[in-house]
């Protein structure tokens, strides 16, 4: 579970690059799916639910975080963060300590978002 600042966005986003489908939906928690299986929840930064905040407004979001996805097929899910203008924080390239390629993107709010296969 991360933290956002517009769940709504964030969902579409991440949606959109790993090729899921919402499970909830709204403006204040969301669950993605992939293939019906929970890959990522999303929660509003500033709502706090029966459990509080889960993260600090007055820190940067993203800072220090990676969120990694090992996809089946990484070029479907480059060309759909390409089509959604995705920034593209390092290239596709072979990681040679995992042994696979990669590409590293940034979420909209800042959080470092791997693909790899």
């Amino acid at each position: 579970m991360i933290v956002v600042t517009d769940v709504e966005k964030s969902s579409a986003w991440y949606c959109e690059v790993l090729g899921a489908t919402s499970g909830h939906g709204g403006p204040e928690y969301e669950q993605v799916l992939v293939d019906g299986e929970l890959v990522l929840q999303l929660h509003r930064l500033e709502v706090g639910h029966h459990h509080g905040t889960i993260g600090d407004p007055a820190l940067p979001l993203g800072n220090g975080v990676a969120l990694w996805f090992q996809l089946g097929a990484l070029e479907p899910a480059i060309a759909r963060a390409a089509r959604i203008g995705a920034t593209v924080q390092t290239a596709l390239h072979h990681n040679p300590n995992a042994h696979h390629e990669e590409i590293w993107l940034r979420d909209p709010n800042n959080y470092l978002v791997v693909l790899a296969n």
